[in-house]
């Protein structure tokens, strides 16, 4: 039952940080949410049992969001994070909001669909446990079911954005030196 509370206490937190994550425009206010929900999702996989996963999403996840913050100070500009340039876009919003519960809807459908919820109810435990030697062995292998590859992938995506930031924010710096 205590694992029970726990887990709603979590769930809500991690809800509520991650819906005021998309809905501010203060850069700074969205990734202070994010590092909520990445220390949330953190508590459950100790609740889980799953230290070691506990552990690497707070070192690295929760350090990426610090690596955020100081891009985030260097790649906006002063009036941005002040707030002093935002505006309300309602149509978009709306939109937003439209797509997001389309969003729901479906994944929704597909629980009920797969008899989830049911499973989740039952209070039988699953007959076998996945060992850390399976789960280390499926993400450092480039086999068909590896995840090798799309960390590669990931990291060089990563490194595209942040390229691309920085040609952005020279060639803003270039406009605002030519006004």
């Amino acid at each position: 039952m205590a694992k029970l509370i726990v887990f709603a206490i979590l769930a809500v937190v991690i809800l509520a940080s991650a819906v005021f994550c998309v809905s501010t425009k203060r850069i700074m206010r969205a990734a202070t949410a994010l590092l909520f929900v990445l220390f949330g999702v953190a508590g459950l996989y100790f609740l889980l049992d799953y230290t070691f996963l506990g552990a690497a999403q707070i070192s690295i996840y929760a350090g990426g969001i610090t690596v955020m913050y100081v891009f985030a100070i260097q790649l906006v500009s002063k009036r941005t994070l002040q707030g002093l340039s935002e505006r309300w876009l309602g149509k978009r919003t709306l939109l937003a909001g439209l797509i997001s519960l389309v969003g729901v809807g479906t994944v929704l459908g597909v629980f009920l669909k797969n008899k989830i919820f049911s499973e989740l109810v039952s209070t039988n435990a699953p007959s076998s446990e996945v060992s850390m030697e399976v789960i280390g062995k499926n993400l450092m292998s480039a086999d068909k079911y590896g995840y090798v590859l799309p960390f590669e992938f990931i990291s060089i995506f990563l490194l595209a954005c942040i390229i691309g930031g920085l040609v952005i924010l020279n060639k803003q710096k270039k406009e605002e030196v030519e006004e």
